[in-house]
């Protein structure tokens, strides 16, 4: 038998590294897909020029399009036989990625929890991207519910690993050549700088979109992501394909560009959860809401963490009374970003 039927939840253990095939040169067409998909308007991932106004030598590929495709690489070996990704966690944007490079990636099992009903169980693990000079771009820790193969089979040993709630600011890496000495404000519009956010904030973005089923499925292939879920109607009940959450993120933070177009680079990813499922025809928002603020290393280069939220419904509705995600909520993401101070 010469077809791969993927990885099941007994097939992972502790320590496990797996070395994903298809690395994948990234070009220009890339971005151009990326902008048509999604409405995302940052001048920094727009213009040759602007980027080197901020000292860069031309504008680098966007942030999310390097977390797709390093991602998509890994997951006919890990999610190919997902119930759903549930969730990210310490992620760290680590080196600028150009058009000509070429990204492979790697993931290294962490942690793995039988589910109690015995048909699933969720792996963590911690992928790594790298470029063609060997230089780690981009790490996050990822966890993901699999099927089992056998349901009695209950040897796995449990192992959830301990995670980071937060990336320090600290430890966030601002690109060698970035600086925003000169930064433009009428090219990047918005005058809003760091200074003019203030913690606890809430930003409705106003805009919304319906999901396609057309456009969520050329995203996930031009990602690579072979997860059966997102294309064979018939591994759900109901008969729906569910929409690939990177789909979701691209589409809440190109949203969120009004008003935060000044938030150039996504520095890290401290939390995130897909807390709903998303389906064809749903129409999504987006709203942020500001966590803190920071300094780094760079006088014009400030760091913002915010919490950005994909919603069907309406703007700061995050819980209900219970406590409990609102049924609204598709997804409740936690970043830093980089901005001009």
């Amino acid at each position: 038998m010469k077809t791969n039927t993927g990885r099941f939840f007994e097939d992972y253990f502790i320590g496990q590294v797996i070395d994903h095939a298809c690395p994948r040169t990234i070009g220009a067409g890339e971005r151009a897909l990326y902008h048509a998909l999604y409405p995302s308007r940052h001048a920094l991932y727009s213009s040759d020029a602007f980027a080197q106004s901020c000292g860069l030598q031309f504008s680098p590929i966007d942030d999310l399009i390097v977390f797709h495709v390093v991602f998509g690489k890994s997951v006919p070996d890990i999610s190919i036989n997902a119930v759903a990704n549930l969730g990210y966690a310490e992620a760290r944007w680590l080196e600028p990625v150009y058009p000509g490079d070429t990204l492979s990636s790697r993931s290294t099992v962490v942690g793995v929890k039988q589910n109690s009903s015995g048909k699933t169980g969720v792996v963590w693990v911690r992928t790594e991207g790298f470029n063609q000079e060997e230089k780690m771009v981009i790490s996050f820790i990822r966890w993901v519910m699999v099927r089992k193969k056998d349901p009695l089979e209950t040897s796995t040993e449990t192992v959830v690993p301990i995670l980071k709630d937060i990336v320090s600011a600290a430890d966030l890496t601002v690109p060698i050549n970035l600086n925003f000495d000169s930064y433009s404000t009428v090219l990047s519009g918005s005058s809003y700088k760091i200074s003019d956010y203030k913690v606890g904030e809430i930003i409705d973005h106003a805009d919304g979109t319906t999901i396609t089923e057309s456009e969520h499925m050329m995203a996930t292939r031009l990602w690579q992501n072979t997860a059966k879920v997102h294309f064979d109607s018939t591994l759900r009940p109901d008969g729906k394909r569910l929409i690939y959450g990177g789909h979701i993120i691209s589409m809440a933070r190109a949203l969120s560009f009004n008003g935060l177009e000044n938030m150039q680079m996504i520095a890290a990813i401290n939390a995130g959860a897909h807390v709903n499922p998303c389906f064809a025809d749903d129409t999504i928002y987006a709203w942020s809401e500001v966590l803190d603020l920071a300094e780094t290393a760079k006088p014009s280069i400030g760091a913002i963490r915010l919490r950005l939220v994909a919603t069907k419904g309406q703007a700061g509705l995050l819980h209900d009374k219970n406590g409990k995600y609102n049924s609204a909520v598709l997804l409740d993401l936690d970043y830093w970003a980089f901005a001009p101070s």
